[in-house]
């Protein structure tokens, strides 16, 4: 089968999708552009063309259908397809995640946005009468060391939500994450670094979708980022062959709340 002839069974592929679950998706979508821009992006996207080589279409279309759920646009960058082995994941953008944040909010969003805190740079958090301030002055054109991010929520109604997250924590997630040592956090690690603590924040706003796929694509990506068990798993993953240790030494420690979970025992004593 021609080059060709594989594009036009991609592209109609998608067109009958988008056909069948024309319901579920956002009214104000454009069809038609979405599916150009989406053939365009495969047409400039060597690793997409090597991915479809060896696995077929179906994959890339399932992941442009989430595209389409959610109103994101690939061409625009708000969202991405990226290869992982025989896999493709579907991934938000940080302007993909700002753009559905702002238009789904039950509580009418001024702004969101997050921000990288660098070795110089003033940042500061207070509770003034039960509300947060935040100051945020970086040092001009500070390429210094990347202490941490947080990401901030301004409402219409003058209120503010914020997150905070250190450079342990951010890396915390990245180690969770199946592509931790992939092309994306390599190549974007800033940019992932800012993606994490939006999401983390957005799971505090109060989004309120059309329908139960846009939750389901919406909040996909994001559950490892805010999942304290898998977290927890990813350290005891990380350090188990950094130190030796007894038998007598192993504890039983709930991921949750950090607390020792009964008496401290040998993993061979009997229970």
């Amino acid at each position: 089968m021609s080059e060709e002839k594989k594009e036009v069974t991609l592209y109609q592929s998608l067109k009958n999708e988008l056909a069948t679950d024309k319901a579920s998706l956002p009214k104000d979508l454009n069809v038609e552009r979405f599916a150009n821009n989406a053939l365009a992006v495969l047409n400039g996207n060597e690793d997409l063309q090597e991915f479809y080589k060896k696995n077929g279409g179906s994959q890339i279309v399932a992941g442009l259908m989430k595209g389409a759920y959610l109103g994101l646009d690939f061409m625009s960058q708000e969202a991405y397809l990226v290869p992982f082995g025989k896999t493709l994941n579907f991934m938000k953008s940080y302007t993909g995640a700002i753009k559905l944040c702002k238009k789904y909010s039950i509580r009418p969003l001024k702004d969101i946005y997050a921000k990288l805190v660098r070795e110089g740079d003033d940042y500061q958090i207070e509770i003034i009468n039960n509300e947060p301030k935040i100051t945020f002055k970086p040092k001009p054109f500070n390429d210094g060391k990347i202490q941490g991010a947080f990401a901030v929520a301004l409402f219409e109604d003058g209120g503010i939500q914020y997150e905070e997250m250190s450079l342990k924590e951010l890396e915390k997630v990245r180690s969770c994450s199946k592509q931790s040592s992939g092309a994306v956090w390599n190549k974007w690690t800033e940019q992932m670094y800012l993606k994490t603590i939006l999401h983390r924040l957005c799971k505090r706003v109060e989004i309120d979708f059309d329908n139960a796929e846009q939750y389901k694509y919406f909040n996909e990506e994001m559950e490892i980022e805010t999942d304290v068990k898998a977290q927890a798993k990813a350290d005891v993953e990380a350090n188990a062959n950094q130190q030796n240790f007894d038998a007598e030494e192993v504890i039983d420690v709930d991921a949750e709340s950090g607390e020792v979970i009964g008496e401290q025992q040998s993993m061979f004593e009997e229970g």
